[in-house]
């Protein structure tokens, strides 16, 4: 029979300190302390809560929750808004070598994805293309907003992204979409982390919404989206929407019903919801088939060994099952199949590739 595989959907990973550039710490873009206590940027730093951010120490990480494979998304810091044009193409160039090599020198535990700038369309093109064809990366990581050229910030599903969206079509790629930058376009003090623990779900409800009324997961149809924390707000928020599309057809003209989206197989959400009834309600709105294994380790919101909150990594999924919300063959499908699905779509011979290079 068989082996049935454990893959983490939603995945980071830091670089050692001495990895990373010197131009990185001097232009105050991002870098690590030496101790590895804190990561940085100017104005900016954030412990390091665990020794699993680093590659050896995730890998044992890995091994002591039984985990085979892991999806590293780029990390958040990186994401370049507001650089400089050069300093950014740098940074994120910096990001996606780093995840290349990763996901090169360890085929068999790491799917890393790569970042795109959407301001610049043209050089996020080239990069796409580089990161495919030189590197063979399948995983494209897009914020849910940015902020464009002249300082605007828009979200992601804005229609002058199609030519990255058709590019992402074209080469079959599944793309990740995570929030962040809250605190610097939603006009409140930044205080009880209330950006992560509200705002960054708002933001997945937004570009949700965005997705799904300019019908991009027909458009594109070899392009797999899939929402960072169970797109949270989306979930709870689908009624309204619904509701305002038909109350209001004269601010949606042109705009596909809200209602054609739901369950579609070409949108995911990861499990990263923290209560069997959010993802009861995920489940029920789109069908298990849509959602993926996401654990964002070794963050200290992901789904990490905790004393305090009897936690471990696959622990929602553990008590959805106790509580029979999903039956055994869903359980193994979000932690295998559903994830494979997303990374790879209908080609067959990538999943099997896939498969292969995660049981050498």
């Amino acid at each position: 029979m068989k082996r049935k595989l454990r893959i983490n959907g939603h995945s980071h990973l830091l670089p050692y300190p001495e990895e990373i550039p010197e131009f990185m710490q001097e232009k105050g873009i991002f870098w690590v302390d030496k101790d590895r206590k804190f990561m940085l940027q100017k104005d900016w730093k954030r412990p390091v809560t665990d020794s699993s951010f680093f590659l050896d120490e995730k890998l044992e990480w890995m091994e002591r929750n039984k985990l085979d494979h892991a999806v590293v998304l780029n990390l958040s810091q990186l994401y370049g808004n507001g650089l400089r044009v050069e300093e950014m193409k740098k940074a994120l160039r910096f990001q996606n070598d780093f995840n290349a090599k990763v996901q090169h020198d360890n085929p068999s535990k790491f799917t890393c994805g790569f970042v795109v700038h959407p301001a610049f369309i043209r050089s996020a093109c080239w990069e796409i293309e580089r990161c495919v064809e030189n590197h063979g990366m399948q995983l494209l990581c897009l914020p849910t907003h940015y902020m464009d050229t002249i300082g605007t910030w828009r979200c992601i599903f804005d229609e002058e992204n199609e030519p990255i969206f058709e590019l992402a079509s074209q080469y079959n790629l599944a793309v990740e979409i995570h929030p962040y930058d809250g605190e610097k376009f939603i006009k409140l003090e930044n205080t009880s982390w209330r950006f992560h623990l509200i705002w960054m779900l708002a933001q997945c409800g937004d570009a949700y919404h965005f997705l799904t009324l300019n019908g991009y997961q027909e458009k594109f149809p070899n392009m797999r989206t899939c929402f960072a924390h169970g797109g949270q707000l989306a979930q709870i928020n689908l009624g309204r929407r619904i509701q305002g599309f038909d109350g209001r057809p004269d601010l949606f003209e042109g705009k596909h019903h809200p209602r054609k989206a739901v369950g579609h197989k070409n949108i995911f959400f990861d499990t990263l919801v923290h209560d069997t009834g959010g993802l009861e309600l995920l489940i029920r709105n789109h069908g298990s088939k849509q959602v993926i294994m996401g654990l964002d380790d070794p963050y200290p919101l992901g789904e990490m060994e905790s004393d305090k909150q009897s936690s471990y990594p696959g622990k929602i999924l553990d008590l959805a099952m106790e509580r029979k919300i999903i039956n055994e063959k869903e359980y193994d499908d979000i932690w295998e199949h559903n994830v494979i699905q997303w990374l790879c779509g209908d080609d067959e011979n990538a999943k099997q590739k896939l498969i292969n290079r995660i049981l050498s």
